[in-house]
């Protein structure tokens, strides 16, 4: 008999305690961070879902092979390891490991990158977008017409716009350094790519000889996506599946903090030697050798064992049935989010929930302030102070206002959940009294890390 109940698909064996606060004490606690919940002490958030990167509770198996961990500087058995699983996984002929995703961004735009040069996507995620301008290139988002709807129901809002990509690819191919698709595609929503969309913007670049890579931190959960939304893959594995997305590709990126199941770590993997060399050149002078790329030992033998574990057909379904769970709660209240749910997140709308507040006056990034005022819960807005500001100055509205609740992979049971549906229903009835911020100390290349803000009406 099948039962409805979808449990924790593990046991859990060490516990962390959280500490609860007053609201006085929070409220405070915001204006010592200058109204940054990223400049929050960690220790004074009741439930953290800032991020999903790194966050997560490793496997007994995963600490079990730290113990293995090969701590030579080169040629580490460790390395090797993590070599096998990568390239089990991807096919790719070169891994390079790296401190994490952002330091494998900067590798491959360092090395191949010039001024001037484009990169397309489907939407870069903030630090992708931030090493595409450091380099002076220019990152361009073409997602489908549906991703910019939130309320718009639809199995794969991460898809890349075909229309557009031909049409980049025919008028600028000079200018077009590669191409990317996030998956699942976390600016958009943590929504996913299918394979037809893979394998057209494949056969696109091909035509073209533009490389193309995937941004792959999330790609066992959009290998779960495909199997359970697309025609003809419900009886392959995720495994199966996610080996024919990287057939699709030249090469990736790649967050080990997420679907690597670590704390730690990342990796660039690739088919081009020429690009391979120059980007092994560039981690020796930034991350370290070849074979251990700025991570220990141990943090590698986390990481071979976790990239599969994260295929796990048990773990994914109960993954991204507990994401669809709070959106069920959510939606049912009437509080409007990115639809469907995502597999990592839930991302409210916060452009639909406070449309009193104007999109530079940052309703996202309020709403969230709320959202921990009121219960102690941390999140990220994605929206105007993250992707508002652009290398020339000006600032413009994003394309949406979301507030994001990233769900650390195997830390939260399904209590936390319900009590994290309680305070947004209880922030909803305060919609109305929400206000926006202004700025008041900011860097010019990914602000929302460091800014400090103020609420409107603020004397300074």
């Amino acid at each position: 008999m099948e039962f409805k109940t979808i449990i924790e698909p593990f046991r859990i064996k060490t516990v962390e305690p959280i500490r609860h606060t007053t609201r006085a004490y929070r409220e405070q606690a915001l204006q010592d961070a200058g109204y940054n919940l990223f400049l929050l002490k960690a220790e004074d958030v009741l439930i953290d879902l800032l991020t999903d990167s790194g966050t997560g509770a490793m496997s007994s198996a995963q600490w079990a092979g730290m113990m293995l961990g090969d701590e030579s500087y080169a040629g580490a058995k460790s390395f090797y390891k993590f070599e096998r699983a990568v390239q089990e996984i991807t096919g790719f002929k070169h891994v390079i490991p790296t401190h994490q995703g952002r330091a494998a961004e900067r590798i491959l735009f360092g090395s191949v990158l010039k001024p001037g040069d484009m990169v397309l996507n489907n939407t870069h995620f903030d630090t992708t977008r931030a090493n595409v301008e450091y380099r002076q290139g220019t990152a361009v988002d073409i997602p489908i017409p549906e991703a910019h709807q939130p309320d718009l129901i639809h199995p794969f809002k991460g898809n890349m716009d075909l229309e557009a990509l031909e049409a980049h690819l025919r008028d600028h191919w000079e200018y077009i350094a590669m191409v990317m698709i996030t998956v699942t595609n976390n600016s958009g929503g943590g929504q996913p790519v299918s394979m037809g969309n893979i394998r057209a913007v494949s056969e696109l670049c091909r035509h073209y000889r533009i490389p193309f890579f995937l941004d792959a931190c999330r790609f066992a959960e959009n290998a779960w996506f495909i199997k359970t939304r697309e025609e003809g893959y419900a009886d392959k594995t995720p495994l199966e599946i996610a080996q024919e997305m990287f057939s699709c590709a030249d090469g990736c990126t790649m967050s080990a903090k997420k679907d690597g199941m670590a704390n730690i770590g990342g990796f660039l993997a690739l088919n081009n030697d020429e690009w391979a060399n120059k980007a092994k050149t560039m981690l020796v002078i930034t991350e370290g050798f070849p074979t251990y790329g700025g991570l220990a030992g141990y943090d590698l033998e986390a990481i071979a064992v976790g990239l599969h574990e994260a295929l796990d057909e048990d773990y994914l379904r109960y993954r991204i049935r507990s994401v669809a769970y709070l959106g069920d709660i959510l939606t049912a209240n009437g509080v409007p989010i990115v639809q469907p749910p995502g597999g990592h997140a839930i991302y409210i709308d916060a452009k639909a929930m406070l449309p009193h507040i104007p999109p530079l006056t940052y309703p996202a990034w309020a709403l969230s302030l709320i959202l921990y005022l009121e219960g102690g819960v941390r999140s990220v807005e994605i929206g105007s102070v993250m992707f508002g500001l652009h290398p020339d100055g000006t600032e413009t509205p994003a394309a949406m206002e979301l507030v994001r609740l990233a769900f650390p992979r195997r830390v939260y049971t399904q209590s936390h959940v319900d009590y994290l549906a309680e305070v947004i229903l209880h922030v909803n009835t305060l919609r109305d009294k929400i206000g926006g911020l202004r700025i008041i100390q900011q860097q010019p290349a990914l602000r929302h890390f460091t800014a400090r803000l103020e609420p409107l009406g603020s004397s300074r």
